[in-house]
């Protein structure tokens, strides 16, 4: 673990700029009083196995949702928290760094001094490894001046980000115990925030203090959302938070709009992005790894339709374009994914690297051996299909068609960990600092199954309003020099709060329809107060009526929306 975490920095001219940023707060979460409504209690994603999963998670499955409420909502069986005893609360990081982690830390520390001067936050210095060691720091304003709404992971550094045996597990719950802690926070992404739900578990099995829970929000403009068994003072309760950072953002639902970091990385890949297109006078042609799960397209199928592209370009004397590729299509298409999953399992069976091939099924040795060299040793998927795609273009230009005369080339470029250091956005600062947190997890067609609860991935909605407009944009896409450039990350002035198209355009606000809901709900009450004429209360009844019918027979499906877990 590197001495240095923690320690002031000497900052740029532009990060100080940045650190004057304050981050805004929704209403809700404004002052000291706390404002909550319960609602239903969680489920899993399929009915079917909510009853596995309750066996699995005997004491956090199945809790109440709580609605944060905003000072001026009319709710009258809120519940008020106005007293704040004195608290210990650790953090770590422990996933891949994403713009807003230091933010998560810098909002629970004046959240915790706002609502008492006696609060103690203490950051775990190198991640998990300084969890199960002790390691800690003691979190101040003057050790947070140099982080505040900085990029990467450095103030407190990260390491195995894992814990999940039981040697793991034990001396975690050891360290909470003897440093007297009411709450420990793990920031990072999918595997770590399932991590969190498996340990919130075990140390209420182990009753460790008394209960655990762990809350699921939303920021930005909405009301906040937790789980939590009950709000008593005199009971001490050790608090588990998944707070889910990653560039991913694929850990969402309707009280989840997406994930710290998510907004960042799409800026920063979208000036480069942008400036390769530029480059190349072109723009670009996106393949989604569900829409190839969906279609079922092989990986010959996949590399004749980017060759129908360029050859359509060609057409029109454009002998250029770009290729957006996601970073887990190869695991999309059917039998490269069965490929993986053979090896993946001779891999957990220790068998050595070199008699792999050989101890693979006929068809899997087959495809492997029609693997480039190069590929067989990792699979890069955007370098598989720029050598499949010019083996293809090259055979089709022998054979006379558009390409004839022309020699296609190809540049590979990745964007996995350009964005993972960078200032974060405007709305990454805020979502960050407002403490967004969630308990899912990832598993995607590559995860190998483990038998027990995980928590539901949300991929691309191909129903979407968002990837509508990709599909009627498509052919512009694939055949016109189609883009733009809009530079770095503004943190000042007319584009400094804009949001990606996913965020803009789809309709993931469902706390704040349920304002909505309340405000007609409040409008109706003042109409009919006593002295409303009859045929007013007589029309009023009716509707009310027939509103009640049509949720009752709705309200079974609506129920199973509201997930948490999901059973492999």
């Amino acid at each position: 673990m590197n001495a240095d975490l923690g320690s002031p920095r000497e900052l740029t001219g532009l990060q100080r700029r940045r650190a004057l940023y304050q981050p805004d707060l929704p209403p809700c979460l404004q002052g000291t009083r706390v404002r909550v409504e319960l609602g239903d209690s969680t489920t899993s994603v399929d009915p079917k196995c909510a009853d596995i999963v309750a066996q699995a998670f005997p004491h956090t499955f199945g809790q109440k949702l709580v609605h944060f409420l905003e000072p001026n909502m009319m709710v009258s069986d809120a519940q008020v928290l106005e007293e704040h005893p004195p608290i210990r609360v650790g953090v770590l990081f422990s996933g891949r760094q994403s713009p807003g982690g230091h933010n998560v830390i810098w909002g629970t520390y004046d959240a915790m001094k706002a609502q008492n001067p006696h609060n103690v936050l203490l950051g775990f210095v190198g991640g998990t490894e300084g969890l199960f060691a002790k390691k800690t720091l003691e979190i101040t304003d003057d050790v947070l001046l140099s982080y505040k709404n900085q990029g990467g992971f450095d103030f407190l550094g990260r390491t195995v980000d894992q814990i999940r045996t039981t040697e793991q597990v034990n001396a975690a719950m050891s360290t909470c115990c003897d440093l007297s802690l009411d709450g420990l926070i793990i920031i990072g992404g999918v595997t770590s925030n399932s991590d969190a739900a498996q340990l919130a578990e075990t140390f209420a099995t182990h009753n460790c203090k008394t209960k655990v829970w762990s809350h699921y929000s939303q920021t930005s403009s909405d009301p906040y959302l937790a789980i939590r068994n009950k709000f008593s003072e005199s009971t001490q309760i050790l608090q588990v938070i998944g707070v889910p950072v990653t560039l991913s953002g694929d850990l969402k639902n309707q009280f989840v709009e997406t994930t710290v970091g998510f907004d960042t990385v799409c800026k920063v890949n979208s000036q480069l992005i942008s400036n390769v297109c530029l480059d190349a006078v072109s723009a670009g042609k996106v393949i989604l790894g569900e829409e190839v799960a969906l279609s079922k397209l092989t990986l010959m199928e996949i590399t004749n339709k980017i060759c129908e592209g360029v050859e359509a370009r060609a057409a029109q004397g454009k002998y250029h374009g770009v290729l957006l590729i996601p970073e887990g299509l190869i695991e999309s298409i059917p039998e490269m994914y069965a490929l993986i999953q053979e090896i993946n399992n001779l891999h957990s069976n220790n068998v050595p690297e070199d008699e792999i091939p050989s101890q693979l099924s006929p068809w899997a040795a087959a495809l492997f051996k029609f693997m480039p060299p190069f590929i067989r040793r990792e699979i890069d998927t955007e370098q598989l299909l720029a050598h499949l795609v010019e083996a293809e273009m090259n055979k089709r230009t022998k054979e006379g068609n558009y390409y004839k005369g022309r020699i296609f080339s190809s540049v590979c470029h990745f964007f996995g960990s350009q964005a993972r250091g960078s200032l974060p956005s405007n709305f990454d600062c805020n979502y960050a600092y407002a403490m967004m947190s969630v308990r899912r997890h990832l598993r995607g067609p590559g995860a190998v199954p483990i038998g027990r609860p995980a928590i539901h991935p949300s991929p691309i909605d191909l129903k979407a309003e968002s990837y509508g407009v990709l599909r009627e944009k498509a052919s512009s896409f694939l055949l016109d020099d189609f883009y733009r450039t809009p530079g770095g990350i503004q943190f000042e002035g007319p584009g400094a709060d804009t949001k990606p198209i996913t965020l803009t355009i789809e309709g993931q606000d469902y706390l704040g329809d349920i304002e909505i809901l309340q405000d007609y709900l409040e409008k109706v009450r003042i109409i009919l107060k006593p002295g409303c004429s009859r045929e007013i209360l007589k029309a009023a009844i009716s509707s009310m009526a027939s509103v009640n019918d049509v949720l009752k027979v709705m309200s079974a499906p609506l129920n199973a929306e509201l997930p948490l877990y999901h059973f492999n």
